[in-house]
């Protein structure tokens, strides 16, 4: 059965691939975003993984605006993209990944060198204009995955992006639960974990549920970007029912797992 389970996930990247190649060229920023969506919940359904988007304040997500999240796992992408489509800020690593990385490049990610100031510089101007454009931006401001129960340090660096385009920080907490209402171990993709262990895993575990709370946005006017990583840090961490000391750094580099 995870055998069987393993070989439609690769089949479903193929066709990811081929959408690709042959579609994404005639399409509009609209239709790019539709198939994303949709490619990325089949995603989730075949990891058995359920996606309850919550709305905190039953208020209407900002836009334009800059997201920003908490990272667990290589399935927060799919969890917000299945949500509403976004371009994330991912390390350079993952371009060189099989068959993920090309998707990636093909769904206008934005790569960045971990811990490289240099490319942080190189691509702020391009992220600001982009918001600016209306595009929906994502990043992860831990930098790196944690284990569900614990929220690293926000880097601080991009959050300056939101304050050069004049735009709010719209956060999300996302957490994963199983059918106990209890964290999966599965559902974490930390340390040495390589993508395939993290895959198996997954699809040897129970069905789980990604819960993506939409919290309220941060404005950016007057601001400072160490100020903002930590009222977004804050707020995630009180939604997640979490209460941990933050630590103020602000020279590395954010980037998803």
């Amino acid at each position: 059965m995870i055998a069987y389970r393993l070989l439609r996930i690769i089949g479903h990247l193929f066709v990811g691939l081929g959408i690709c190649a042959l579609v994404f060229p005639f399409a509009d920023a609209a239709g790019r975003h539709a198939r994303i969506r949709r490619w990325s919940m089949q995603v989730l359904t075949l990891c058995r993984v359920t996606v309850v988007v919550q709305n905190a304040l039953q208020t209407e997500a900002v836009s334009p605006a800059l997201i920003i999240a908490n990272h667990v796992s290589w399935l927060d992408i799919f969890v917000i993209n299945s949500a509403e489509p976004c371009r994330f800020v991912a390390k350079s690593d993952i371009r060189d990944w099989p068959l993920i990385g090309w998707l990636c490049v093909q769904a206008d990610t934005i790569f960045i060198a971990r811990g490289k100031q240099r490319d942080v510089r190189r691509i702020f101007q391009g992220l600001v204009s982009s918001i600016q454009a209306g595009e929906r931006v994502a990043f992860f401001p831990e930098g790196t995955t944690a284990a569900q129960g614990a929220i690293l340090p926000f880097h601080a660096n991009l959050f300056e992006a939101a304050i050069d385009a004049q735009v709010p920080i719209q956060p999300y907490a996302l957490r994963y639960l199983d059918a106990n209402g209890q964290h999966p171990a599965a559902a974490d993709f930390i340390g040495d974990m390589t993508f395939a262990q993290s895959m198996i895993a997954i699809m040897k575990a129970s069905p789980m549920k990604a819960e993506l709370i939409q919290l309220a946005p941060i404005a950016t006017a007057g601001m400072h970007r160490r100020d903002l990583a930590m009222l977004a840090r804050a707020a995630i961490a009180e939604a997640l029912g979490q209460s941990q000391p933050e630590r103020r750094s602000d020279n590395l580099t954010p980037t998803t797992s």
